[in-house]
């Protein structure tokens, strides 16, 4: 049986005494990729900090495993025009990290070309890997990622979905993702959890889809969108481009080293 690495039993936070989470049940297995989705104001950034152990909730219970790692990717990242900072220096910023790790990082997510670019001049598919790299920097048994694919376009976003697809499987961790894009990111995970300051449905993508609150939440068309599939038969780079030939990334299929 999986293992439980965090659970959360019936959380509820108010905020001036509104309620922004009610009674909210999750729990995130090792090796297991669970996606909040929900509008604008659904609670899906307050539910984030209450994983990380960044606000207390008013009831409930927060359960973790004793000493876990966790690896958090924020949603953006602004970083000071004149602030004379690269890739290599802000992943250094992580404790313990030295040039060769920090590279090791990078290459694991395709973004190594960037270890000595000030981090201003990346572009937003580099910046959301190198976000990943730190977070990856920290050996998570859980990565907690807000908005993975900001800033990106829609054929570097399948490429992103794919890659944590392949460090949830490299790394055996399990993976808390915050999403919109409900076209890609339903074929990439294992449990949707359907936030409305409550729970409104949650299982497998393709159970949620068809569950009356989804539809009632996104509408029609969100149906046909969450069962949508990104099988193709190419790769792209960073910004979206194809790639006739792209590198080989090792995982755990592999027959050579």
């Amino acid at each position: 049986m999986s293992e439980a690495l965090i659970r959360l039993d019936g959380i509820t936070v108010n905020f001036a005494d509104q309620p922004v989470l009610q009674n909210v049940q999750l729990s995130v297995k090792r090796g297991e990729i669970v996606t909040l989705i929900g509008p604008n104001g659904a609670g899906k950034t307050t539910l984030v900090r209450a994983v990380l152990g960044l606000l207390k909730a008013d009831s409930g219970e927060v359960w973790r495993k004793p000493k876990l790692r966790v690896g958090y990717m924020p949603q953006k990242l602004h970083v000071d025009a004149t602030l004379p900072l690269n890739v290599l220096r802000f992943l250094r910023l992580v404790p313990g990290v030295d040039r060769a790790s920090a590279l090791a990082a990078l290459s694991e997510v395709g973004a190594e070309h960037v270890l000595e670019s000030p981090l201003q001049t990346v572009s937003g598919g580099e910046l959301q890997r190198v976000l990943l790299a730190r977070a990856l920097l920290r050996k998570p048994e859980l990565l907690v990622l807000d908005e993975p694919v900001q800033g990106v376009d829609v054929a570097g976003q399948a490429e992103l979905y794919r890659l944590i697809t392949k460090l949830r499987d490299r790394h055996n961790c399990g993976v808390l993702m915050v999403s919109h894009d409900l076209h890609l990111v339903m074929s990439t995970t294992d449990q949707v959890v359907c936030l409305n300051r409550h729970v409104c449905c949650s299982g497998h993508p393709a159970q949620v889809s068809g569950d009356p609150a989804f539809v009632e939440l996104f509408g029609q068309d969100a149906r046909s969108l969450a069962i949508y599939h990104h099988h193709h038969d190419h790769a792209h780079d960073l910004h979206g481009a194809v790639v006739t030939n792209p590198p080989h990334v090792h995982g755990p299929d592999c027959k050579h080293g």
